[in-house]
């Protein structure tokens, strides 16, 4: 038997089942990469929900130590790489963390700069790719997150890039596919020679789950490229984890919800800022009985990414965009510059062993339509703190005292009871409820049914569809 035949037989081993044609042909496919003598040969793995792509690349993981190769696993974001490293049985991090350090530059200021890969011999994974996009960042390197990862890996020793993702998710805000899953994009951006493999084929253990029988088909409209609004039809029969709920019910369930199971344990899922603020404000007053603008138990999700208030050295790294706290306690209110601010104590609940955060909140953001502070607030801040260095004769003094501002630096936070679809992805919670919210005829495109699928996919245990058109269950005996 070939030394290939061998990792092969050792990785379907140890899946712990027996593998779909379509994972014992990914894993011959991975298993070709991984002896390819090309030193920029990389791979992607893309497939749908179901597939059994991420117990393939688990048992990957679990083989790898034995055939002498180092893994390091990686994602796009905190909540992303706990999902990981739950079904990977490793540990894993964020992509950020791994790859980049803060430095001090010649004026005061810290910037974020690319690390050196020091590994050698090592498979970097990284899952989530999908949620990888091309933005440069205004604080960096200059380069995106997807070059500067590539960059990272090729400088390393015999270091080799396995990226999986889901083609059907919905891409990074503002783009129409996912670069990180484009092979095409991929090969022309860095000297990367591809190879890849899609899975399709549900596993046989998937099909008993309603989640995934009508995720899956909601994804076959995705691939379709003709698609009518009159071939979505929710499968309700014979399945107990996917519920119809109406607005009228939505305040019981809700109840019912958080008296059994963990706040963060639940989630709905909206198209909008707009809407989420609308359940969230609901679901602190009328579910949680939260009076406060802000209080303690509030959980909250990073809307931008922060790197004041933890020490670069730390597990965190950095404080990210779409990181999940827990809010401790409150304190301290304060007006100043045009905004509000508060003193909080914070748990964050993707890093456990992460010590307790004490920071600044920006009130601001919690209830605003936009992501973020939008840029005329940001602008409107950074005049405002500026205006107490006037009297520093360098501007370079100037800035170095504006990143020491701790009110400048104050994290930007929103409730995460509601979320957008683009703030759930990469992560899992046990009870979704998804909004479908204002529909027309025109919306029911492509993108929507990425949007209704990622959406779909983010839960484990139940799904309810919140509101949705009665035409969507006509199949099913009303």
């Amino acid at each position: 038997m070939t030394p290939e035949r061998q990792v092969e037989r050792l990785i379907i081993e140890a899946l712990g089942h027996n593998p779909t044609d379509d994972q014992r042909q990914a894993c011959q496919a991975i298993v070709e990469f991984l002896f390819s003598p090309d030193p920029c040969q990389a791979f992607l793995l893309r497939g749908y929900a179901g597939t059994g792509k991420t117990s393939l690349v688990s048992a990957l993981v679990k083989v790898a130590p034995r055939i002498n190769i180092r893994t390091q696993l990686l994602a796009p974001t905190g909540r992303a790489a706990k999902v990981f490293s739950s079904y990977a049985s490793r540990k894993a991090g964020t992509i950020h963390k791994k790859i980049y350090v803060t430095v001090l530059d010649s004026a005061g200021v810290h910037r974020m700069v690319r690390a050196s890969n020091r590994h050698s011999y090592t498979l970097f994974i990284v899952d989530e790719a999908s949620m990888i996009g091309i933005d440069r960042p205004s604080q960096g390197t200059g380069r995106s997150l997807l070059e500067d990862l590539i960059d990272y890996v090729l400088e390393g020793s015999h270091c080799r890039l396995l990226m999986l993702g889901d083609s059907a998710q919905l891409p990074p805000v503002g783009m129409d596919v996912s670069p990180a899953l484009d092979i095409e994009y991929l090969s022309s951006v860095s000297p990367l020679h591809m190879s890849q493999y899609e899975m399709t084929e549900v596993v046989r253990q998937q099909r008993q789950s309603g989640i995934l029988a009508n995720a899956t088909a909601v994804r076959c409209g995705v691939t379709m490229s003709a698609f009518r609004p009159d071939m979505l039809q929710f499968k309700l029969s014979g399945f107990d984890d996917v519920v119809r709920l109406n607005g009228a019910d939505l305040e019981e369930t809700l109840h019912v919800l958080y008296d059994s199971t963990s706040p963060g344990d639940v989630v709905v899922v909206t198209r909008s800022n707009k809407r989420a603020n609308l359940f969230n404000e609901a679901i602190r007053s009328r579910i949680l009985f939260r009076e406060g603008q802000l209080n303690a138990g509030d959980l909250l999700m990073v809307a931008r990414n922060n790197y004041y208030w933890v020490d670069a050295d730390s597990e965190m790294g950095f404080i990210a965009n779409g990181d999940v706290a827990e809010v401790l306690s409150v304190r301290n209110h304060v007006e100043l510059y045009g905004f509000h601010f508060v003193d909080a104590s914070l748990r964050f609940v993707d890093y456990p062993a992460a010590p307790v955060i004490e920071c600044k909140l920006l009130l601001e953001t919690l209830m605003s339509e936009s992501p973020a502070l939008t840029a005329a607030e940001s602008q409107r801040l950074y005049e405002s703190v500026m205006e107490d260095y006037a009297d520093i004769p360098s501007r370079a003094g100037q800035h170095r005292e504006l990143r020491r501002n701790p009110y400048y630096n104050a994290l930007q936070v929103k409730f995460s009871y509601a979320l957008t679809c683009h703030k759930t992805q990469g992560g899992q919670w046990r009870h979704v409820i998804v909004d479908q919210g204002y529909l027309t005829d025109g919306m029911l495109d492509h993108a929507w049914l990425r949007w209704l699928y990622t959406a779909l996919t983010r839960a484990t245990q139940r799904l309810y569809l919140l509101n949705f058109d009665r035409r969507f269950f006509t199949s099913e005996k009303e």
